[in-house]
């Protein structure tokens, strides 16, 4: 990622705290027409939710100061929201529950944030709330400290908008990553379209790589004529690089072709793509041409590498 991508990344996600703050109101101090502040009814949440809580545990994953807490339990201690006993597990930590009175608020709290979120979700087009959610869990799933292992990935033929995505994804890498310009994204589209237009079922295939709901790679073979299949568009996103995506669809590619008796495969790439190169040149593909040019840009070293079935 160049200097100025990783700045305009880095806005992009403090303009998103800043707007999702002020959704939340977390910088409010009555949270949810309440006297308490976001952080006290945090508090009452963890303990309403868990039915009892350490307050050891609330300092540790809530990160608070021991201080700090010791406030806000002192506050609804004498609102009659909690009681406190010793912790046996700690001496120097105590258990805190909620009174009768502390279940009725906490309770009260839930309707009211599940109402909030609904007053939002209620004024978006059919499909909205949908996408909004996907993108939280995709938040939680590639940021969280404890996040679970990613599930594996799977390999499928691909589906309307599949290809858009194909020319999308390849454009912003090569073009940010490696510098190339829009001619790239033109060469893509190219024969991505042609792809779309001419599409054989019976001799043509793209697979779609994806994980957890994503498309993380692609590849197609597309008919070269006279019993040659052109392998084309290989692209592995680098959040699932290191997985042996890249083999496995060109694996795929192979067996396809030699399934509908295609007599050769044939690629064509530049070298400074190494990871790539590797892959074919394990898979028994020989350097059949190659030739410098200046199609994208910066001055490249072209390759056609060729494999016979």
């Amino acid at each position: 990622m160049t200097p100025d991508a990783e700045f305009a990344t880095i806005d992009a996600v403090r303009d998103f705290n800043r707007f999702y703050t002020n959704f939340l109101g977390v910088l409010n101090k009555a949270y949810l027409d309440s006297p308490y502040t976001l952080t006290d009814v945090r508090v009452l949440f963890e303990v309403g939710f868990r039915g009892g809580v350490a307050a050891s545990t609330l300092t540790r994953e809530l990160h608070l100061d021991p201080a700090y807490l010791s406030r806000i339990v002192k506050r609804f201690r004498e609102d009659g929201l909690i009681e406190t006993k010793p912790d046996p597990d700690d001496a120097r930590s105590q258990v805190i529950n909620v009174t009768e009175k502390g279940q009725v608020q906490f309770q009260e709290f839930v309707r009211r944030s599940r109402a909030q979120i609904s007053e939002y979700f209620d004024r978006l087009a059919i499909g909205e709330p949908e996408r909004i959610v996907e993108a939280m869990r995709t938040i939680q799933d590639t940021l969280g400290a404890n996040r679970a292992s990613p599930p594996p990935a799977i390999i499928r033929p691909h589906r309307h908008g599949d290809i858009g995505w194909i020319v999308q994804s390849q454009a912003r890498f090569y073009c940010s990553e490696l510098g190339w310009d829009h001619r790239f994204e033109a060469l893509a589209a190219e024969v991505a379209g042609k792809f779309l237009a001419n599409f054989n079922p019976e001799m043509e295939r793209c697979w779609i790589a994806e994980r957890g709901g994503l498309n993380v790679g692609s590849i197609m073979i597309a008919d070269g004529g006279n019993g040659v299949a052109k392998l084309r568009l290989l692209y592995v996103d680098k959040t699932a690089r290191g997985l042996g995506l890249g083999k496995l669809l060109v694996d795929e590619c192979i067996r396809f072709s030699r399934e509908v008796s295609y007599t050769k495969l044939s690629l064509w790439t530049n070298d400074i793509l190494d990871t790539a190169r590797a892959i074919y040149i394990k898979a028994g593909f020989k350097l059949v041409a190659e030739e410098k040019h200046h199609m994208f840009g910066p001055e490249l070293n072209g390759q056609t590498w060729e494999l016979d079935l």
